[in-house]
């Protein structure tokens, strides 16, 4: 196997743990709840620190990638993140544990951005495209291992030792990539992907700058913030609480329908991208049709009882999804309305937006609920209220979204 494969299968491995850590909370709640002893907002603040530490280290991320490397940046941060882990894993209370957790989301922050990083250095520019659709669904798997075999991991060894083997695994990959992995092959010259020398740093706060004054930025930063922020709370955290306490279902049957739900996104990934391409030549009506399926869907969510029929709750997690991916059409959208010296530094901004929500949802619904029905905050009159503000913010999302511009629509049908 040549070196920029074995460099492919190492940055991957590190972006699939990077998945498992975000969703891994959903189906061990009730450990958490018992031996950190929290209550439901504290439920939520601790899955959202994750997001948090995540998000903000976007920031500098996009200026280091460039000027010391990923090799170094992954195995640094990726190091923060094993300590994380094993502090979590140790965790007796809600401020330990959430220090693990902010570590955690630092250390696996780079992994996706590093990982492109060395696709654009070490394969030609014509196979990026199919490498990052093969990165992102490697990486759903990681969310796939944190429903049911996580669940059976936890029942084997208990959540804590589970952790603690996880963290394992993830440092002897980080040390590897370390030996292992080059910033790019011996060759004179180092350009973007798409063969242009890379902008200086004044170019890209010039670009940041303008960036912030196109209102269609500002439209799809949040709409992303709300689509992903929605889906990714209910797939990381309040999916678990959901099942086990209102459904009445166990840890196994809970992972089950989480794996359902992100093999709805494996499907839905591809599946609206070539509808997009191929068949309706638009972005921006498909991403108004997910986030409206989005909302029907949360809608349908508050009428679920013990008595909904295994068939109907296990179609619903599947179509959420399938919805949930299609918001990921929002990237090619804002990267087509923007100038190309500034599709970078949008694409880049939206991600920002896109960490951030799942952090937003979580802390925001674990207090609504808690406030709400401080006796019964996981009940099922708190989920009601909660998939009702998902409803408000998914319709008002999607009339934001309306007020896009939807020249690249053009585009495609020109390009086809």
């Amino acid at each position: 196997m040549s070196r920029r494969w074995i460099i492919f299968i190492l940055a991957t491995a590190h972006f699939f743990l990077s998945q498992f850590y975000r969703t891994s909370n959903a189906v061990i709640a009730p450990e958490l709840i018992r031996d950190l002893f929290l209550n439901t907002e504290e439920l939520g603040l601790l899955s959202a620190s994750f997001f948090y530490g995540f998000a903000l280290t976007q920031i500098p991320i996009s200026v280091l990638l460039d000027k010391v490397g990923p090799r170094w940046l992954m195995t640094f941060l990726s190091l923060m993140g094993v300590v994380g882990a094993i502090l979590f894993s140790i965790a007796d209370s809600l401020g330990f544990g959430l220090i693990g957790r902010v570590l955690l989301g630092i250390g696996m922050a780079c992994n996706l951005m590093g990982t492109f990083k060395l696709l654009t250095e070490w394969f030609e520019p014509l196979v990026f495209a199919t490498l990052t659709g093969l990165v992102a669904s490697i990486g759903t798997l990681g969310n796939m291992v944190a429903a049911t075999p996580l669940v059976m991991l936890v029942e084997q060894f208990g959540w804590r030792l589970s952790f603690q083997l996880i963290a394992g695994i993830n440092l002897m990959l980080t040390l590897t990539l370390f030996v292992v992995v080059r910033d790019r092959p011996a060759r004179p010259a180092i350009h973007t992907a798409n063969g242009a020398p890379a902008i200086s740093l004044r170019q890209a706060f010039s670009n940041l700058g303008l960036l912030f004054k196109n209102k269609d930025y500002w439209i799809i930063s949040l709409a992303t913030l709300i689509r992903y922020g929605t889906f990714a709370a209910f797939q990381a955290l309040w999916a678990g609480p959901f099942l086990i306490e209102v459904m009445g279902y166990s840890a196994i049957r809970t992972g089950n329908l989480i794996l359902l739900m992100n093999v709805g996104l494996i499907i839905g990934s591809p599946l609206w991208g070539a509808l997009s391409d191929r068949v309706f030549k638009t972005r921006k009506g498909l991403v108004v049709l997910c986030l409206l399926m989005m909302a029907l869907i949360s809608m349908v969510l508050t009428t679920f009882s013990a008595e909904t029929g295994p068939f109907i709750i296990s179609l619903i997690f599947f179509l959420f999804g399938l919805a949930a991916s299609g918001g990921m059409l929002m990237y090619p959208h804002i990267k087509d309305l923007m100038p190309h010296e500034m599709s970078g530094a949008a694409m880049t901004g939206i991600n920002f937006f896109n960490m951030l929500g799942p952090a937003v949802f979580l802390q925001g619904l674990g207090t609504l609920m808690q406030h709400l029905h401080p006796d019964a905050s996981r009940g099922p009159a708190a989920f009601d209220a909660s998939f009702l503000v998902y409803v408000v913010c998914l319709i008002g999302a999607t009339a934001l979204y309306m007020f896009t511009d939807a020249k690249q629509d053009v585009k495609i049908k020109k390009s086809l």
